[in-house]
């Protein structure tokens, strides 16, 4: 006599892929909601005129279709006058701040990522050693960096001022929210000063999974602090690292409260972002075109990052754990 055949699972009704894909769907709804529908709506905004003045009726209207004058504006600085013709902005008006502005915008993400990267390795290694008073030390590191920035704004606002802190230490007369360069300057070092504990804690969280083996190992070898630090601690560190340079940056490029608030309306600290707020106060339709344009600004300095720069941690760590 044979044996039954065993029971037969039943099968779901779903593939696994359509599962998955019902799971997920809740979220990719909420996303759709949240992020999908404010960027489609500044995107169709973008295209449109802002409203006017009817010359017959004397009141507002609506400004109907635009094509792209809203981005030729801002990249070709082009402006109508009076007639109705298309003329090259006038100074002081804000189409004509535009490329101005990405260059401040590029210089504060610049300077700044790299002075917090290299100040923030420095932090992130003493930190990382053990001593007494290291968890006082790691949390007065923190500290500036939980200042709200517009504390922290008006903290250096108070230190830069014509007879404050900074001129009496240095014995100078310098209008440092005044001048181009030296309220540049203010910025950068404000900036510095708030966000670099944040360098510090993202690469410190990398160098606490570095085994300790690998620097004993290097000792036993005869390996200098200094060629420990090259050969194992940076190529090591690099996911981390990397990580926290993407972060920073894509904070850096919309900077807006900090030189809002310490420089006010200085013209030469004026980013992308304070822009953007201050074109919505003239017409939403154009500040929506400006916006979009540094949406596309980000995400290419963030494509760049991660893909030609190699940005990438995981595809990091999964060749370091190859190596080993």
């Amino acid at each position: 006599m044979k044996p039954a055949p065993p029971p037969q699972k039943r099968r779901s009704g779903l593939p696994g892929s359509a599962k998955a894909w019902l799971f997920v769907s809740p979220v990719l709804l909420a996303l759709a909601v949240v992020i999908g529908y404010p960027v489609a709506n500044a995107l169709w905004m973008s295209f449109q005129k802002d409203q006017g003045l009817d010359p017959a009726t004397g009141m507002f209207v609506d400004g109907g279709s635009a094509g792209f004058d809203n981005y030729t504006h801002w990249l070709l600085q082009q402006c109508t006058n009076g007639l109705g013709e298309t003329v090259s902005c006038p100074t002081g008006n804000l189409g004509s701040q535009f490329w101005t502005a990405i260059g401040i915008t590029l210089l504060f993400t610049v300077v700044t990522v790299a002075l917090e990267a290299t100040i923030g390795l420095g932090m992130a290694v003493i930190m990382g050693k053990t001593f007494k008073g290291r968890a006082l030390l790691r949390a007065a590191v923190l500290i500036p960096w939980a200042i709200p920035t517009a504390v922290t704004a008006r903290l250096w606002e108070f230190m830069f001022q014509y007879d404050g802190v900074v001129n009496r230490v240095l014995g100078t007369h310098i209008l440092w929210t005044a001048d181009p360069w030296a309220a540049r300057f203010a910025v950068i070092a404000a900036d510095v000063w708030k966000t670099t504990p944040f360098m510090a804690l993202l690469i410190l969280a990398g160098l606490q999974v570095i085994p300790n083996d690998v620097y004993e190992a290097a000792r036993v070898d005869g390996a200098s602090a200094w060629q420990r630090f090259v050969h194992i601690t940076l190529p090591l560190l690099k996911p981390a690292l990397l990580v926290a340079v993407l972060f920073r940056t894509m904070d850096a490029l919309r900077m807006y409260d900090l030189p809002a608030i310490l420089t006010q309306d200085n013209p030469h600290t004026r980013t992308i972002s304070m822009l953007v707020v201050d074109q919505v106060r003239q017409g939403p339709n154009s500040a929506s075109a400006l916006s979009v344009i540094t949406f596309f600004l980000i995400f290419a300095v963030a494509f760049m990052l991660v893909k030609v720069l190699g940005a990438n941690a995981v595809r990091t760590q999964e060749e370091q754990r190859k190596a080993h």
